[in-house]
């Protein structure tokens, strides 16, 4: 089998770009979680109220963090 001399060096590029696109997804993602805890956004759940027993504030950050953790998830296991 006979690999012409530019197929290694464009798969090289490929796996580069693949590297740095999941990079950019990640750190985007550490951003989209600095803005969900971030004081502003928290004050808004922050009311003395409940859902199914838990305080809303509470029941947010889990769902924030469950939220963060799938997407993180998604982008680290990406292929693309």
């Amino acid at each position: 089998m006979c690999l012409a001399p530019w197929s290694a060096s464009t798969t090289a590029q490929a796996s580069r770009t693949v590297v740095e696109r999941k990079g950019q997804r990640l750190i985007a993602l550490f951003a989209f979680g600095c803005l969900l805890f971030n004081y502003p956004v928290l004050s808004l759940f922050n009311v003395s109220a409940a859902v199914f027993g838990v305080p809303v504030l509470y029941a947010y950050i889990f769902a924030a963090w469950v939220l963060l953790v799938a997407l993180m998830a998604l982008a680290a296991e990406s292929r693309r």
